[in-house]
């Protein structure tokens, strides 16, 4: 299927805007918080704000990586905010969530890749949050297991990071990151017992074979949960998309995942990461 300048039916989406979105908006910009439902102009921004949830994106809103695919910024970071994770902490009481997702820029300017800042967070959250469910979206912290452990200590349920592509095209889109490497972190994070959890998007180039082993490369390393999602293009400065995935090829994948061992598979054209990530708790 060629790229049309026009996006499929199946894509084309009504945003949702009510009181709850709109209380929901207000609470992050009051408490000066980051957003990756903003920040990476996710398609499902509506639909999760109406219900209340939001993912954050912790250790600002600025990236030292500039993969062709994301539109967080990129350049040079301001200094961590020390008051970010009493404020996430209250943001999610004030919003009465029932499970958050945090997830974070890089931070290769830090020491410490910003894995000390990432504990303070979590803990922040579950000391005022008792009752509140967590998965942690984390960077690959350059492969670095000591500060992978720092996240593994804090016993989130979930801790999920992305391969976002298939291997042949990893280097391509992804500045920094490996497919290699991103295997060993997931390895890691399930051998602790806590859920691992990992997502690629579709549009890419990729092939339906390079799909179906991607899977098998994340179940050997352990992965229990996967999402697939059409990537869309969020700027011109972005990749380009190669091709427009049909959504009946989004629930073959999902079949097939489950086919092959998969707890829990979310797969849609507007599938992304942190996507009804409620239900991943049990998985």
């Amino acid at each position: 299927m060629s790229t049309e300048n026009r996006k499929p039916e199946w894509l084309k989406i009504k945003l949702q805007h009510n009181k709850l979105s709109a209380h929901v908006s207000n609470t992050v910009r009051t408490h000066q918080l980051h957003t990756i439902c903003t920040s990476g102009r996710c398609p499902n921004q509506g639909e999760c704000w109406n219900c209340g949830t939001a993912t954050f994106m912790i250790c600002g809103d600025i990236c030292t990586r500039s993969c062709k695919f994301c539109n967080v910024k990129t350049g040079k970071p301001l200094h961590l905010d020390a008051n970010e994770p009493e404020n996430i902490a209250n943001s999610v009481k004030l919003l009465k969530l029932k499970h958050v997702v945090i997830t974070s820029v890089d931070r290769d300017d830090l020491d410490d890749l910003g894995a000390s800042h990432w504990t303070k967070v979590i803990n922040a959250v579950k000391e005022k949050n008792p009752a509140v469910t967590m998965e942690t979206l984390i960077p690959d912290f350059q492969g670095r297991k000591n500060l992978i452990d720092f996240i593994i200590k804090t016993r989130p349920e979930v801790i999920s990071h992305n391969l976002e592509t298939v291997k042949r095209l990893s280097k391509a889109i992804r500045s920094k990151a490996t497919y290699e490497t991103s295997l060993n972190l997931i390895q890691q994070i399930a051998s602790s017992g806590i859920t691992a959890k990992s997502g690629i998007m579709l549009g890419f180039g990729e092939t339906h074979k390079e799909v179906l082993e991607t899977m098998n490369d994340l179940l050997s390393a352990g992965c229990t949960v996967m999402t697939i999602g059409q990537y869309l293009q969020p700027s011109k400065c972005n990749i380009e998309v190669a091709e427009y995935i049909h959504p009946k090829i989004f629930e073959e994948y999902r079949n097939i995942g489950i086919e092959k061992g998969f707890a829990h598979v979310e797969s849609a054209p507007l599938v992304r990461s942190s996507y009804h990530a409620e239900r991943h708790v049990e998985s």
